[in-house]
């Protein structure tokens, strides 16, 4: 088997490179050679996937069996095209990592992989789409959403779109469980967002590249939603980071309305919590049928664990600097919402 991988240098695309090395399949990475260094084992073409002289040069390179897209993220539609028109004589098979944002409805409503998605076209630009008052839809999930209709209309049923909700685990670079890590290591009252009880679905990097490699040499096309089957309560997500890391804290929970009006930012301050009802009641039951197989997230917690311990730092990105509640924030809140006047008594 003969892949190649756009991207392949961290996170997702390192961990796809190295199941295909394990697999013993011939490997070739495309990406501009910034962010990290190359996979031992693969052959690399350097180059930017907005020039097509880069991407014409990369072609020449081919044959391959299918290309597992993990670099599409910024792109616009119009450039994602640019690489599926350029790349199909040369590829059997397209396997893109999009995101559950495609869907019109996320998150407000529970969704399958039927529910309907962002209108967007093949060659938009990155100007295309917008973010609605509430936060919902996404000018992001509009740019994706198009990326989508990019590589359908260049490989039709010989496109595979896997569309995960929040990937966690080693080396990753947007820094939510991290954050929750660290914070959990510092120990002391501990802000979390209730209810308790509320089931998250956090899929481990792991187990999206496992599955993209097996679409990769599979038969089956159209979407994948990559969200844990079983997925985690945010009490044993929290009980797991205080266990993994050491951590002496107690959690506070807070419901959403004292959250919300005391000004805590939904999904980046706190990093997993969001009010609207659809965000983690997002179905996986046809990639579960596909083989779609993922381990226990106090695994993935355990795991992020070591990984940070061992000194190893994930690629710098800005995402990471936009997660997590400053301390002395996270007291103001907790002071006002648990104020003796409130009824209860003052954080320590």
């Amino acid at each position: 088997m003969k892949i190649l991988v756009l991207g392949g240098t961290w996170f997702l695309g390192r961990e796809v490179v190295a199941g295909a090395l394990g697999r013993g399949w011939a490997v070739t990475v495309f990406n501009r050679g910034r962010s990290a260094p190359n996979p031992a084992g693969v052959a690399a073409v350097h180059g930017d996937r907005t020039s097509i002289d880069d991407i014409r040069r990369l072609a020449q390179e081919g044959p391959w069996d299918a290309v597992i897209d993990t670099s599409s993220s910024d792109l616009a539609p119009r450039e994602v095209l640019l690489s599926a028109q350029a790349l199909r004589s040369q590829v059997g098979r397209w396997v893109h990592v999009s995101t559950v944002s495609v869907y019109a409805q996320w998150p407000r409503e529970a969704l399958t992989e039927s529910s309907p998605l962002l209108d967007a076209p093949a060659d938009a630009d990155a100007s295309f789409g917008y973010t609605g008052a509430d936060g919902t839809p996404t000018a992001y999930g509009f740019q994706k959403a198009g990326g989508e209709q990019a590589v359908y209309s260049a490989f039709a049923h010989e496109s595979v779109f896997l569309r995960p909700g929040v990937i966690l685990g080693p080396g990753e670079y947007v820094g939510r469980l991290p954050w929750w890590l660290s914070r959990a290591h510092r120990g002391g009252s501990l802000l979390a967002p209730g209810p308790a009880g509320r089931c998250i679905q956090p899929v481990d990097v792991r187990d999206v590249a496992r599955f993209a490699l097996d679409q990769a040499c599979a038969t089956s096309s159209g979407g994948f939603n990559l969200t844990h089957p079983v997925g985690i309560s945010f009490e044993a997500f929290l009980a797991e980071c205080l266990s993994a890391s050491g951590g002496s804290g107690c959690p506070v929970w807070v419901g959403a309305e004292d959250l919300l009006a005391q000004g805590v930012r939904q999904w980046t301050e706190l990093p997993l919590w969001r009010t609207h009802s659809g965000v983690w009641s997002v179905d996986s039951g046809r990639a579960v049928a596909a083989g779609l197989q993922c381990r226990p997230v106090v695994e993935t917690i355990r795991d992020t664990w070591a990984w940070m311990e061992s000194g190893e730092r994930p690629v710098s990105h800005p995402r990471w600097a936009e997660h997590g509640i400053s301390r002395e924030k996270e007291e103001a809140v907790l002071w006002a919402v648990h104020r003796p006047s409130a009824g209860g008594a003052a954080p320590s």
